[in-house]
């Protein structure tokens, strides 16, 4: 029997034929949809992408779910602790967008040191003589300090070092790498460029707050392509306001879109994208074919890739 796969989101193309070709496929992306599929059929798995919520009510209204995905690496729309109650798998794409995210991200720092955003701008206005004005600096010679040594970090890191600038970072725990560990305080005070790089959880909820931002040099950068909430907004509007920082750019924000994050946004001194970095033609690809292919062999009888299986020593516990 062919199991019933409900989407939240849509996937890209490629991806939907080949779920299509294994199982049946309903759409929930709005609520009466949502409700009318879950109220109809037996749903064996459900995918989202980075918006439609796998939480606890509609875990619970699909008594026969074996599995919940999410094409992407952060699961802060999925109640991972639910569906493991349930015993259901779940799938997420590790490290499937750490070089685009890492590509984003010196982007954002290239725009926000040279000033190009800026730039440009007055171009397009016909305003060829603001180089007469015109402000920024480079990242060669400088210190980039990564938080967070990860899959993305590592990336960043290696880029950082492409443009001779001198690596540090702060993580957990110390790794063998050929980049100088430091305290996440002294981190702050030498590095003129800090990205972050760390996931989101209570250790981390507002990481760089005023504390933080009074330690980082004056002239000093700050970017975040990992999550909104690991800055304090208010914090960070403050330094901006008083020069304590020069700058701050990121693809993410605590509120997505913007509401309560507006004076970060419209802030002269910050460059926001909408959380566009790892939707890249490629990247998108390559993340809902690798969850997809996991779906399926689930519901299949086939073994997914273990490294996909975000709950699986939990499961293996509770099975055991």
């Amino acid at each position: 029997m062919r199991k019933n796969v409900l989407l939240l989101e849509t996937i890209a193309d490629e991806a939907l034929t080949v779920l299509r070709d294994h199982v049946n496929v309903f759409t929930g992306y709005d609520e009466a949809s949502l409700r009318e599929v879950v109220n109809e059929e037996e749903i064996h798995a459900i995918i989202t992408r980075g918006k439609g919520l796998i939480n606890k009510p509609l875990i619970d209204a699909c008594p026969h779910l074996q599995v919940v995905a999410r094409c992407g690496v952060g699961l802060d729309n999925v109640d991972v602790a639910a569906a493991t109650a349930r015993k259901v798998m779940v799938i997420n794409a590790p490290g499937s967008n750490a070089a685009t995210i890492a590509e984003h991200t010196l982007g954002l720092m290239l725009m926000l040191m040279r000033n190009l955003y800026e730039s440009v701008a007055q171009v397009k206005q016909n305003n060829w003589n603001w180089r007469n004005q015109y402000a920024g600096d480079e990242l060669n010679g400088k210190t980039l300090g990564v938080l967070g040594m990860g899959n993305i970090g590592k990336r960043v890191a290696r880029l950082g070092a492409a443009f001779e600038m001198e690596v540090v970072y702060w993580s957990k725990s110390e790794q063998d790498l050929p980049y100088k560990f430091l305290a996440m305080e002294e981190l702050l005070r030498q590095s003129d460029v800090v990205s972050l790089h760390l996931p989101f959880n209570n250790e981390t909820d507002k990481i760089i707050g005023e504390k933080q931002l009074r330690l980082m040099k004056p002239g000093a950068l700050l970017i975040n392509t990992a999550r909104g909430a690991l800055v304090d907004h208010p914090a960070l509007l403050q330094a901006l306001n008083t020069g304590m920082i020069s700058g701050y750019a990121a693809d993410v924000l605590p509120d997505e879109p913007p509401v309560e994050s507006l004076g970060i946004v419209q802030h002269p001194r910050v460059i926001v994208t909408p959380h566009s970095g790892s939707l890249t033609s490629a990247t998108y690809r390559q993340i809902c074919l690798l969850t997809i292919g996991n779906v399926v062999a689930a519901l299949t009888g086939r073994e997914p890739d273990p490294g996909s299986i975000y709950n699986r020593n939990a499961l293996a516990l509770i099975n055991n």
